[in-house]
């Protein structure tokens, strides 16, 4: 298994950010599919302010290069993205088309 983690800006406004809450509460079964069928087995986002965080936990064999062919090749989730892209801005560091981001890691406490 592996984890990633993301990072991605909601564009500042209450109404956008509560209806981007909204929308999450329950998404489309075709649009979780496709993250299933893509290798990823656990995703949560959290917010706070503007700024959005999203965990992942994956198989091992888990390509972000597969994903994108996949999400390019599927008609549910260009509509999705297309969708959700009113609600969200690129974060300042982003290249242009560039959405969720990969986080660093820089610390990590293991009690063993």
């Amino acid at each position: 298994m592996k984890r990633y983690t993301l990072a991605l800006d909601l564009v500042d406004d209450p109404t956008l950010i509560a209806e981007y809450e909204k929308l999450h509460e329950r998404i489309a079964d075709e649009i979780a599919k496709s993250i299933t069928d893509a290798g990823i087995t656990e995703m949560e986002i959290y917010r706070i302010g503007n700024r959005l965080f999203m965990i992942m936990e994956t198989e091992d064999d888990f390509s972000f290069d597969r994903k994108s062919e996949m999400d390019a090749n599927n008609p549910k989730v260009q509509e999705w993205e297309a969708f959700v892209w009113k609600f969200q801005q690129a974060l300042p560091m982003a290249k242009p088309g560039e959405k969720w981001m990969l986080m660093k890691q820089i610390f990590k406490l293991t009690n063993q």
